[in-house]
């Protein structure tokens, strides 16, 4: 871990109670695949004498709390960490988890300087360039400039999973498209679909926050509700007519859950994009879209992100 700590990655804690620890534990890892590490002393003196065959343990250790868990989470420098916060915080509260969390020990508005400092325009694909919009100098060099101010809500394209849901809608866009964004976040994927020249996109966030902050995006972009429509609602709650993209770039738990709906809303002859999954979680996902009516067109994958593109069987 010091390799990590003097590499500047934010450390994020979030304590919980020792039985939420490892429902807790997976959805930290939903955010960063690549390290956690979890405190849990509620069994010390079991595991100690299990392993080391010795009952002799730190007084500091004994004194740790038994009834709480840590869960430490490491952020890359280059990511905003207040979207790993606000993603965490999310699905704990829908799991009912009461937590406590802490960004390293600066306050959240020092973090959110920090990071943008790290946040430049940055070409994604073939045709788009996203610009943050405290970023007055840029060559566009003929891209198309998605201007992004990302708030707490998750969606800057620094992520391997958004620029890999990126760069495959620019794939599948054309002037016919009309796309259905299941966990919007800020925005930035309908967003890009519409500056690639799809007619509508209906965006859907389970948070308040990230459903203004996507409206935000939209105005910033030039894209008024006649063009980019979000909702707050639980995946395809809020959802009616079909669509012939519909993207989602969630978790995959929560894509296992929308796949039981999601033919629902695609055009038969439609594309469904799934961004979210890490590696680890591939072949129960995969299993998921067959049991569902779905095939595999086409596997991405970047820093143990995935991202399918599927089409009805």
């Amino acid at each position: 871990m010091e390799n990590i700590i003097n590499q500047s990655w934010t450390e994020i804690t979030i304590t919980v109670d020792t039985k939420d620890i490892d429902v807790a534990g997976n959805i930290a890892n939903m955010v960063v695949p690549y390290g956690i590490y979890i405190e849990d002393y509620s069994a010390l003196e079991d595991e100690v004498m299990e392993i080391a065959h010795i009952d002799l343990i730190e007084e500091e250790l004994l004194r740790a709390d038994r009834t709480k868990g840590i869960i430490h989470v490491y952020v890359n420098p280059h990511e905003n960490p207040l979207e790993a916060v606000s993603f965490i915080e999310e699905r704990l509260n829908s799991e009912n988890i009461s937590y406590e969390i802490k960004i390293a020990d600066c306050a959240t508005e020092d973090w959110v300087n920090n990071w943008k400092q790290y946040f430049h325009p940055m070409p994604i694909g073939e045709k788009l360039l996203i610009r943050p919009t405290w970023e007055d100098e840029y060559d566009a060099d003929g891209r198309k400039v998605l201007h992004i101010e990302p708030g707490l809500a998750f969606g800057t394209g620094s992520h391997p999973t958004t620029k890999l849901c990126l760069e495959t809608l620019e794939k599948y866009v054309n002037d016919n498209s009309t796309v259905l964004d299941i966990g919007c976040g800020s925005g930035i994927l309908s967003i890009a679909c519409l500056l690639l020249g799809a007619k509508s996109a209906f965006g859907v966030d389970i948070d308040s926050l990230a459903v203004k902050t996507a409206v935000a995006n939209a105005e910033e972009n030039g894209f008024d509700e006649s063009k980019f429509s979000v909702v707050q609602g639980n995946l395809s709650d809020k959802v009616s007519g079909k669509y012939n993209i519909v993207v989602a770039n969630i978790v995959a738990d929560i894509i296992m859950e929308f796949n039981k709906d999601v033919g629902r809303f695609l055009d038969d002859d439609g594309v469904y994009i799934t961004g979210g999954i890490i590696e680890s979680r591939e072949d129960e996902v995969v299993y998921s879209f067959s049991q569902n009516g779905f095939e595999i067109i086409e596997r991405f994958e970047e820093k143990g992100w995935l991202v399918f593109v599927l089409k009805k069987s």
